[in-house]
């Protein structure tokens, strides 16, 4: 029994990187927009972001993962479908790179530059954390002011 769950395993894990599901353009706005990814890049740029429904970007880079962390924001319609593509049109870049889109986990995506599989960056959607703090106040009812006697705390 040991034996065949090890070979399960070892297969499982050597399959996992074929696993990855490329994502058409339909799916892949259903599995991105509208949420927060922290992305590594290939040659170490770091942030995180976020595709906005009119297909804007704002968030956070850090160039090859050195030198301060700097707020991006780009304009509506910066991405753009062409063909079965996601594309993107950056004033400055003289071309459209487009991408591809594989879905690596439930979370996860690898976004690489169609025709250059070396320049990628992963993607994990980042799920915010639970607020540790009350952020509602429960209707009290109101009491009346705190009586203070000025005998209670003479006789110590």
């Amino acid at each position: 029994m040991s034996v065949r769950l090890v070979t399960l395993a070892a297969a499982v894990l050597v399959a996992s990187p074929v696993l990855a599901e490329p994502l058409d353009v339909a799916a892949a706005h259903r599995f991105v927009v509208g949420k927060t990814f922290a992305y590594n890049c290939f040659d170490g740029t770091r942030g995180a972001g976020r595709i906005q429904n009119d297909l804007s970007v704002a968030g956070t880079i850090q160039v090859r993962g050195a030198g301060p962390v700097r707020y991006v924001q780009l304009p509506p319609g910066t991405l753009k479908v062409k063909g079965g593509s996601v594309c993107a049109s950056v004033r400055g870049i003289p071309f459209e790179p487009c991408f591809n889109v594989d879905r690596t986990d439930a979370r996860s995506f690898r976004g690489s530059i169609s025709g250059l599989s070396f320049a990628y960056c992963d993607f994990t959607r980042h799920v915010p954390r639970r607020p540790s703090v009350r952020t509602t106040w429960r209707d009290r009812v109101p009491s009346r002011p705190l009586a203070i006697h000025a005998a209670a705390g003479a006789g110590n």
